[in-house]
């Protein structure tokens, strides 16, 4: 397999993305908890404690998956006294919201060519 870490993706003629961004990005997305934490901050930011309240978790718990909702650049963050307030890094989520639309825009819906049935046999068995 292809390692493509820290590569670069074209987007389209005029811009790029890193891999390690898209990776990232939806490895943060992977998670049930991390899915939670995003759809309540949908509406409005919130500070670590009302996060814990209404997902009813742990502190530590939470704090991992708020590390890989940050480091993936998919929440912001302020601090305010002794408190940590979370938003969505809405720009982050556009990114990847582009890289998906291009995937599929500018991906070829139809097999660029029709293999004949020797060549098919042959890759089944090889």
């Amino acid at each position: 397999m292809m390692d493509l870490s820290n590569q670069e993706i074209p987007m389209h003629k005029t811009s790029t993305i890193s891999s390690t961004s898209v990776e990232m990005g939806f490895k943060a997305l992977s998670d049930p908890l991390r899915i939670q934490v995003l759809e309540l901050l949908r509406d409005q930011e919130l500070c670590v404690c009302d996060l814990c309240d209404r997902l009813n978790v742990q502190q530590s718990k939470l704090s991992f998956h708020l590390k890989t909702l940050k480091d993936s650049g998919l929440l912001r963050f302020r601090q305010q006294g002794k408190w940590i307030y979370y938003s969505l890094n809405l720009p982050q989520f556009a990114l990847l919201e582009q890289y998906l639309s291009d995937f599929r825009r500018l991906s070829p819906m139809q097999p660029s060519r029709v293999c004949s049935d020797a060549e098919s046999i042959d890759q089944s068995i090889g």
